[in-house]
């Protein structure tokens, strides 16, 4: 059962018209899990890249750029809703964006049906958690990050915001990812272990050692491969 602490009781709450910031493929993921969630109607997508009217998932079509955020709120009752971009970096230029467009935007969280959390998890807001992902004991979750699908993040863990981790990522206990990381598909991490921010851990690694901010690490076991910069394209 999910910690109703973090989360609301969805028969004691009104439905909230809202949106998915971003139309690309992670975006549809979201649209999808929020599809499932009581207590939510999707209005559509918001996306500067593509054209108002734009069909994309279903019958959820573009309303506009996030510029259009304050006048859509007003007409279409919108409360908020969540960014949904892969790109950790980018997911946070987009939230200060709307952030300074329209402070009383209600940043949500996207919690698949399927997802197993612990109840002595707490978890921030503006969070994807995506089918089967696995939340354990103890565990922090930051604001805006990514847990996907089949992910298990073991317990006493930590993930700063804006971190991510892809499909089938699998932490042992106590360990630590710090923001704006990035846990590619597939990879483990070993017990105790601590990433730094800013980090990109590859496609499969098996994490022994810990991360140092700003690095890249591949490879069984992982090693450090390269530096990176804030900003720097990952996906």
């Amino acid at each position: 059962m999910l910690n109703q602490t973090f989360i609301e009781r969805p028969e004691l709450m009104h439905t909230k018209n809202i949106v998915v910031i971003g139309a690309s493929g992670h975006g549809k993921v979201v649209a999808d899990i929020l599809a499932h969630m009581p207590g939510y109607r999707v209005m559509g997508f918001i996306d500067a890249y593509l054209k108002k009217g734009t069909v994309c998932f279903g019958d959820l079509t573009v309303l506009g750029a996030e510029q259009d955020l304050p006048a859509l709120m007003a007409t279409q009752q919108i409360t908020g809703g969540i960014v949904g971009i892969g790109d950790n970096w980018i997911r946070s230029q987009v939230v200060a964006k709307i952030q300074a467009l329209v402070p009383s935007f209600e940043f949500i969280n996207a919690i698949h049906p399927a997802a197993v959390i612990s109840d002595t998890a707490s978890i921030g807001h503006g969070n994807v958690i995506a089918a089967n992902a696995v939340i354990n004991t103890n565990t922090g979750i930051g604001h805006h990050c990514i847990i996907n699908t089949a992910a298990c993040i073991e317990h006493d863990n930590r993930m700063d915001d804006y971190a991510s981790v892809a499909p089938r990522v699998v932490t042992g206990g106590n360990v630590s990812i710090g923001a704006y990381t990035a846990v590619s598909i597939g990879a483990v991490v070993k017990h105790g272990i601590s990433i730094g921010e800013q980090s990109i851990i590859g496609a499969g690694a098996v994490v022994l050692k810990p991360v140092e901010p700003f690095s890249i690490w591949y490879g069984v076991p992982a090693r450090k491969m390269g530096e990176r910069q804030a900003g720097d394209r990952y996906l």
